[in-house]
């Protein structure tokens, strides 16, 4: 499959309203990323959500100190565990990066980027109160994470992928946004 039609199968899954934000997004996508599928390969679910989260990353900045080492959990999705872990081998602007697959909200302290997986209300509050003021993104794939705190919402929607940024709770958490990405965003509060 040519790089062009990997493109356009990309813009199709996002929907045509989304599709700027395709482009955007995986233009600039790892090394890696940027090598067409097979032709009987297709971009899943967890992968599309993978590269987002990975960019969501790379147009964040945290406050100071640098982090040595930049750590992504993953709680709740098995799949977005394995497609994160692709795209942590890839590189990065941290010296080190890791990725780590949490079951006990416990672990979060090493984790600059969160990735929640969970459709029940209360194994999102948990995982967020766990969180607390962190200077974490917190990255959600459904709505009732994005309405509870989440600083970003990855939403399926009919026509495709959407994005959403709670950006309050980004500054509470001491976390600067591009405005690339803001302007990108389906919503943002």
């Amino acid at each position: 499959m040519s790089w062009h039609k990997w493109v356009t199968q990309a813009w199709r899954l996002l929907g045509s309203s989304q599709g700027l934000l395709a482009l955007a997004l995986l233009a600039a996508a790892p090394p890696g990323l940027h090598a067409a599928p097979s032709a009987s390969a297709m971009l899943d679910d967890a992968q599309l959500k993978a590269a987002f989260v990975y960019r969501f990353a790379q147009f964040t900045q945290w406050p100071p100190p640098p982090h040595q080492e930049f750590t992504y959990c993953v709680a709740g999705s098995l799949g977005m565990q394995e497609s994160m872990q692709a795209l942590t081998q890839k590189t990065h602007q941290a010296p080190q990066v890791r990725m780590r697959y949490l079951t006990d909200p416990q672990h979060l302290a090493s984790c600059q980027l969160l990735f929640l997986g969970f459709v029940e209300r209360a194994d999102l509050q948990r995982w967020q109160e766990a969180a607390g003021n962190a200077p974490m993104l917190v990255v959600a794939d459904n709505i009732e994470a994005f309405r509870s705190g989440a600083v970003i919402g990855l939403i399926a929607e009919p026509n495709g992928l959407s994005f959403r940024v709670n950006l309050t709770e980004a500054k509470r958490r001491g976390l600067m946004l591009s405005s690339h990405m803001l302007k990108l965003a389906r919503e943002v509060k």
